[in-house]
């Protein structure tokens, strides 16, 4: 397979996992604004979509970049370690859909990313080289983020609906839930806008490193044909819905109405926005279901399914390591096939 063709495939198959991440996070967008009967499902879609491509005029590229080269060893990565990085993150991806557990996209990426990168050192060097193809880099606050984005949504939606409630204290429940229907309309596209903005920028970043690693280009810049298509794919898959995970996240885990709507897409927004402004690869995932909590619990805790809600922090838990295995698999595969 020439240098080019290999490249066309990896970056189409790049395209498709971000598709993938598209209707797989589409829950993550939509789920709250369905629950609360303020869009019908088809309508959500539309509006989710339109927003997470609008994101590539409004963000740069420090996600991007940090996917790209913040997690492994660039000099050890071959255009055959990206196709194993996106298997592994495609596998797991379409088993949690099926399961309809909102994972993280964002966190598979990377799993399989430093998967495959291991495996192609240990198949080349050895064994008790493998830790070789990580570099510190970005691993410290991206796994502390697996933790703190999920708080942080928490805490903002939990904030931002005490405000709600003492500033519509004489307000009743019915009459706040005509204001905050509107407002949904805008949380709900922040909220688009800021999974668009930091989502998209993976496959950005993992596109970017097929370039460099086929020597396609020398320095890693994003080119804006990598940012268009990158955008319009999770906006595709957007279109596509993720009904399995909408069912779990807008039901499954509390009961929402427009003004708790409100506030956990706002505070969701919040924490992803802060993680794409620090360069971060973020959990939208994690951080709709930190805000979705937050509501549920103001009422009182016994409001949240915590059942349900220690299901899918394992699920986020296992993640990485899973992909991790998922990809090494994969790029042993390629290995004894291809002699990759």
């Amino acid at each position: 397979m020439t240098p080019w063709t290999l490249a066309f495939v990896i970056v189409s198959i790049a395209l498709i996992f971000d598709y993938i991440n598209g209707f797989h996070d589409a829950a993550n967008s939509i789920a709250t604004i369905v629950a609360t009967r303020v869009l019908t499902p088809l309508q959500a879609v539309l509006w989710a979509a339109f927003f997470n491509f609008a994101a590539a005029f409004v963000f740069g590229t420090a996600v991007a970049k940090t996917v790209g080269k913040g997690f492994v060893n660039l000099s050890l990565v071959t255009p055959w370690v990206i196709l194993a990085a996106l298997l592994g993150a495609i596998t797991w991806d379409l088993i949690t859909w099926w399961l309809g557990l909102p994972t993280s996209s964002s966190h598979a990426l990377i799993g399989g990313y430093a998967g495959a990168a291991m495996a192609h050192v240990a198949w080349t060097k050895g064994f008790q080289h493998t830790l070789e193809g990580l570099i510190v880099g970005e691993w410290p606050l991206t796994v502390l983020f697996i933790f703190a984005a999920p708080l942080i949504g928490m805490v903002s939606a939990y904030a931002l609906m005490v405000a709600v409630f003492w500033i519509f204290r004489s307000t009743s429940p019915a009459k706040m839930d005509i204001y905050f229907r509107k407002l949904q309309l805008i949380s709900a596209a922040m909220f688009s806008l800021a999974h668009g903005s930091n989502d998209a920028q993976k496959t950005m970043g993992l596109i970017t490193g097929v370039l460099v690693t086929s020597g396609f280009q020398k320095n890693f810049e994003v080119p804006l044909w990598v940012i268009l298509a990158a955008y319009i794919a999770i906006a595709l898959g957007t279109l596509s819905g993720g009904w399995r995970i909408v069912r779990t996240m807008g039901g499954r885990l509390t009961r929402l109405r427009p003004r708790s709507g409100f506030c956990a897409e706002t505070g969701a927004a919040i924490a992803v926005l802060l993680a794409t402004r620090l360069g971060l690869p973020v959990s939208t995932t994690h951080a709709i279901a930190g805000a979705i909590a937050g509501v549920g619990s103001i009422q009182r805790m016994k409001a949240v399914r915590w059942g349900m809600a220690a299901n899918i922090m394992w699920a986020w838990v296992m993640t990485i390591p899973a992909t991790a295995i998922i990809a090494w698999t994969a790029f042993t595969l390629l290995h004894w096939v291809g002699g990759v």
